[in-house]
């Protein structure tokens, strides 16, 4: 049980490292634009995390972290099945990193962040009309755009593949892992003592029969234990 154990453990660890290795790449920045305003202001910078240009990278990691606790809630085929779905998700954070990003969509991201802000009450002030190169809130398409140096994109991807080997050996060999909360439940077919049942303790007491005297067994139904029997031996 040792060895299985060590791999269930280890395989939890590997796909939790995955998933926030995605959760972590994402909210990284990704882009920065550019702005040159009209003088005499001075140039505006905004910066696009990655969950804002792939939301769905991020979305499909916290449900690879939801897959990884429902591993550990089942138990045989159940256990595989859900190994197989996270191996799914994994597979669907590679293929959401792979949609291509272009610089419409980077000054997209930052037109929607700047008018979110300015529809809050006591948000940043931005000016939602539109500017002569087509833009909203001063992002034009003059604007520079440039991509962050650090390849985040590429480090998701390489959390995504922690998840899909997670999730292959969880269906693989997930049936042979213990359950961690076997040990709490009754035995299947063994119905409880009679000095743990409740509603035996109860009769026991309303008759006047002290369940924890070892000379008085607390089961109401067995002979010598009632009223009468009692009062006959007195």
């Amino acid at each position: 049980m040792r060895p299985a154990r060590r791999e269930y453990l280890g395989t939890l660890l590997l796909g939790a490292a995955g998933a926030a290795v995605v959760l972590i790449a994402v909210r990284q920045d990704w882009a920065r634009v550019l702005t040159v305003q009209p003088h005499p202001l001075p140039a505006s910078t905004a910066v696009v995390r990655g969950q804002d240009l792939l939301p769905a990278a991020g979305a499909l990691g916290l449900a690879a972290l939801a897959g990884l606790a429902a591993l550990v809630a089942t138990r045989r085929l159940a256990r595989r099945l859900t190994g197989g779905l996270l191996a799914a998700f994994g597979v669907a954070i590679i293929v959401a990193l792979s949609m291509p990003v272009t610089d419409a969509q980077v000054r997209g991201a930052v037109t929607g962040a700047a008018g979110t802000a300015s529809s809050v009450p006591g948000g940043s002030t931005v000016d939602n009309g539109t500017t002569p190169g087509g833009g909203v809130a001063g992002i034009s398409v003059a604007s520079h755009v440039t991509m962050a140096a650090f390849p985040w994109r590429w480090v998701a991807v390489a959390g995504a593949v922690l998840v899909v080997a997670a999730g292959l050996l969880a269906a693989w060999r997930g049936a042979r892992w213990p359950v961690m909360s076997s040990r709490y439940g009754r035995p299947a077919g063994r119905p409880p003592s009679p000095g743990t049942d409740p509603a035996a303790l109860w009769e026991a007491l309303s008759q006047g029969i002290d369940p924890t005297d070892p000379g008085q067994p607390p089961d109401p139904k067995r002979p010598g234990t009632s009223g009468a029997a009692r009062t006959g031996l007195l």
